[in-house]
């Protein structure tokens, strides 16, 4: 089908908070620098459910969603030398161009052209989309819309891993599992033996606990505001438990009583700004490292006394766990292929992709880590 139009089945978002349907859709043949990829199998992360819902965002309909996942390559547009059909990849909502600043650097992985853009509904070549129904375009999300038996990605934002992986495991280390495990050992980098809070027990949250359990921290303390998460934290590592519901000060007072004087390292996973400044507030003074995954809304303020800076507590951003899409996403896939990291644990629930918006509701009632939708149920 290389340069020919594809005629296949994709879940299409045509309002905002209406279930998926089921359409058959036109998707196009790549174009510079972009491939097409067969998905076998995509999983659900909660940024889908976000911009399905439209809130605190620019509203952007019919829309194809999905942006975790793992599949072939069909066919490559010009240009493209480092994939070729039949590569078994995984498309990834943030690129690597490699020639922009951020690319050369050791230290960043923003890429200037390819990063995460969420308002973009087109692709970068042409400003025009890949899909369509009956000539009439279907927008794209996070450059990837992987809600689609067959889509269209730059090829920047496409990782070729190893050829034995299982599609089904490894297609949740494209975007959730790796934000959080990387926030803790790319960013945070607890020693062995210190003590690490986790804000946020869900799919990130408790993969940046996993994190913490790889590097050897001696205590995992995990804060949720859902008691029912307490029992799952457990199996990623998590030794204690706080629900500052059960508090009647400050969850940072808390956990620096806990801990003589506060945690080694913090990595908060939630967005929610009080819970940013708690996760900065209950680090130790002289090493403490903070470090904030969760996105505000673009409103919030951070507040704190600028003497917790001064008394040596540091605060850290990260992206996607600080990896670099195509180079440093084969390498996570090769540690769960050598048995290091586990991704089995992150998987509740199995649906067909015909019953895709199934999974939109157990992840609505908190039912669900993540959801693995099979393409060719």
């Amino acid at each position: 089908m290389s340069g020919e139009v594809i005629r296949c089945k994709a879940a299409v978002a045509w309002e905002a908070g209406k279930p998926l349907v089921i359409e058959e859709v036109e998707v196009a043949p790549p174009q510079k620098m972009e491939v097409r990829l067969k998905i076998l199998f995509t999983s659900l992360c909660h940024t889908d459910v976000y911009f399905w819902e439209a809130k605190g965002q620019n509203p952007l309909f019919p829309r194809i969603l999905g942006h975790e996942a793992g599949g072939i390559v069909e066919s490559v547009g010009e240009g493209v030398t480092e994939l070729q059909p039949g590569d078994k990849v995984l498309p990834v909502f943030t690129g690597e161009c490699g020639e922009c600043r951020h690319c050369k650097s050791e230290e960043s992985n923003m890429c200037d052209l390819l990063r995460i853009n969420t308002d973009r509904g087109t692709m970068i070549n042409d400003g025009k989309t890949r899909f369509s129904k009956d000539g009439n375009p279907i927008y794209h999300f996070l450059g990837t819309s992987t809600f689609s038996e067959y889509t269209v990605v730059h090829s920047g934002c496409v990782a070729k891993i190893n050829p034995d992986a299982p599609l089904d495991k490894v297609c949740v280390l494209s975007c959730g599992i790796s934000t959080g495990m990387g926030a803790t050992l790319n960013v945070a980098k607890p020693k062995k033996g210190m003590t690490v809070a986790v804000f946020g027990l869900g799919a990130v949250g408790l993969a940046a606990a996993e994190g913490a359990r790889i590097a050897g921290a001696s205590r995992i303390i995990g804060i949720d505001l859902n008691e029912s998460r307490a029992n799952e934290a457990k199996k990623f590592g998590v030794t204690e438990f706080v629900n500052p519901k059960d508090h009647d000060k400050p969850i940072q007072e808390v956990i620096v009583a806990m801990t003589d004087g506060g945690v080694d390292r913090s990595v908060e996973c939630t967005g929610n700004v009080r819970a940013m400044i708690s996760a900065f507030e209950c680090v130790h003074d002289g090493w403490g490292v903070a470090v904030l995954v969760g996105v505000p809304s673009k409103d919030d303020e951070f507040k704190t006394l600028p003497i917790n800076f001064l008394n040596e507590r540091t605060l850290k951003g990260t992206f996607f766990g600080n990896y670099k899409p195509r180079t440093d996403i084969p390498g996570v896939v090769e540690k769960y292929m050598n048995k290091e990291i586990e991704v089995e644990k992150f998987i509740t629930h199995h649906v067909g992709f015909s019953d895709i918006n199934k999974a939109f509701d157990l992840m609505l009632k908190g039912e669900s880590l993540r959801c693995i939708i099979q393409m060719d149920s």
